[in-house]
């Protein structure tokens, strides 16, 4: 269980780690704009406030690679914690924003929070 928990948990690092190159580096491209459904002129207006967002994404993947890597408690801690941000967060998107969140990032940080609890 835990080999499984932690791949999940390095797949959810990694999608984060993606979407922080795309809010953060590629907003204004058309893979960006295509990936969130953006206009080029809203791209534009919008790119500074895409790059804060794609710090925090940053955030969530970094608490979780920590946690790969740390020793146990902390380890362990650190993957509950970057694992409800992910989740909570994407509620939060999927609510206001799109619904394609809730299987680009609640589905897999839920899977990886479930594995990681049966893995206890």
């Amino acid at each position: 269980m835990t080999v499984v928990a932690n791949v999940l948990i390095g797949l959810v690092a990694l999608i984060h780690l993606y979407i922080v190159v795309l809010e953060m580096a590629l907003w204004t491209t058309p893979r960006a704009r295509a990936a969130f459904g953006t206009t080029e002129e809203f791209a534009r207006e919008s790119k500074t406030l895409a790059a804060n967002q794609g710090l925090y994404n940053g955030f969530l993947a970094a608490a979780l690679i920590w946690g790969l890597i740390a020793a146990d408690p902390a380890g362990f801690q650190l993957k509950l914690y970057g694992l409800a941000c992910v989740i909570v967060a994407g509620l939060y998107g999927a609510a206001t924003s799109s619904k394609r969140i809730l299987l680009v990032q609640v589905l897999p940080g839920g899977l990886a929070l479930v594995f990681l609890l049966l893995s206890r």
